[in-house]
């Protein structure tokens, strides 16, 4: 009997998701399937290759990076979630990014953050970490968009509060490499009168490092 394709078996409810990581990540055939399954009509195939793919980034970005074009076309894609993880996708394609091709998309994929949406700007900041690691040349104009989080199009005060949330441990990541800190130690600052306790709890412990820094 035939095997099933690796799609066929995703139409499946009980998946094995990391299986079928193992199976694919160094399989090029099975990756060309799942790249196919972005456009299938069911669900449960497109958003299952997706977090194959996304997670397989994560654990040997080298096995995707030539595909690099696929996940671009795919942050227009009008399906939201096919779109939030092309970026987490990309964010970590940029650990093997020999070719320096996040330079040029850095304008448009840090333009998230202004659609208005918390999702989409959440997915933006929360791989902001990774890219820096990866990007070291790319600190300062990473570090001045998260700076304007406070001034991003957002439905509620609340959704900015958790943004700035992410910001925050997101400068955690990589304070420590930076020279120049007076901006983030102003953006932290305004953060401790905030109204999200959360976010309070992670300026007041993130301004304690940073101030212990500068003393050193």
């Amino acid at each position: 009997m035939k095997e099933l394709s690796i799609l066929r078996k995703l139409e499946e409810k009980d998946a094995d998701i990391d299986k079928l990581v193992e199976e694919s990540a160094k399989n090029e055939e099975l990756l060309r399937q799942l790249l196919d399954g972005f456009s299938s009509s069911i669900a449960r195939v497109r958003f299952g290759s997706a977090k194959v793919l996304r997670i397989i980034s994560e654990r040997g970005p080298e096995s995707l990076y030539s595909y690099w074009e696929f996940f671009v076309r795919l942050l227009d894609s009008e399906n939201n979630i096919l779109k939030w993880n092309a970026m987490d996708i990309i964010s970590n394609l940029t650990r093997v990014d020999s070719d320096c091709r996040f330079e040029g998309l850095f304008k448009k994929f840090y333009g998230y953050l202004y659609e208005g949406s918390l999702i989409t700007a959440g997915h933006v900041v929360d791989n902001s970490g990774t890219i820096a690691l990866a990007k070291p040349g790319l600190w300062a104009k990473i570090t001045n968009e998260l700076l304007k989080t406070e001034e991003v199009p957002l439905p509620t005060e609340e959704c900015r509060n958790i943004l700035i949330g992410k910001v925050l441990e997101v400068f955690d990541v990589y304070y420590d490499k930076i020279k120049d800190k007076e901006e983030i130690v102003s953006f932290v600052k305004r953060q401790l009168n905030t109204s999200r306790r959360a976010t309070r709890v992670k300026a007041e412990k993130l301004l304690k490092k940073l101030e212990e820094q500068r003393t050193r």
